[in-house]
């Protein structure tokens, strides 16, 4: 996946804007003000910081090398996934969707379904 790929499968979603509140540098993609995914989409390997489900977390962490504790983020509920083509883009697009929905599932009932989201 590639940084053009991996901005606009984020900004695809539901209610989706990228912001920089960090550095020109650090794109920083949220639902409603909510952040699921952040990513330096310069920087090579490419990687982008997910939420994710604990015990899913520790799962894919010791199922694949490029799927590692969250960066500067609670390494509880992050993953930093690095795009560095051992991970089939399909997945890639997988847990990204469930960042968003994990994110979108802690909103208010009303504010969910206006996005769509069960």
């Amino acid at each position: 996946m590639t940084p053009d790929q991996l901005r606009a499968f984020c900004l695809e979603f539901n209610a989706c804007a990228e912001e920089f509140p960090f550095t020109p540098e650090t794109s920083v993609f949220k639902v409603l003000g909510k952040v699921f995914a952040l990513s330096a989409l310069d920087s090579v390997p490419l990687s982008v910081n997910l939420k994710c489900d604990p015990d899913e977390a520790l799962r894919l962490r010791a199922e694949h090398p490029a799927i590692v504790p969250g960066w500067h983020m609670n390494k509880r509920h992050w993953n930093t996934v690095t795009l560095d083509g051992s991970l089939p883009d399909k997945q890639v697009r997988e847990l990204i969707e469930d960042s968003y929905d994990l994110v979108v599932a802690g909103m208010p009932k009303a504010v969910r379904l206006t996005l769509d989201r069960p």
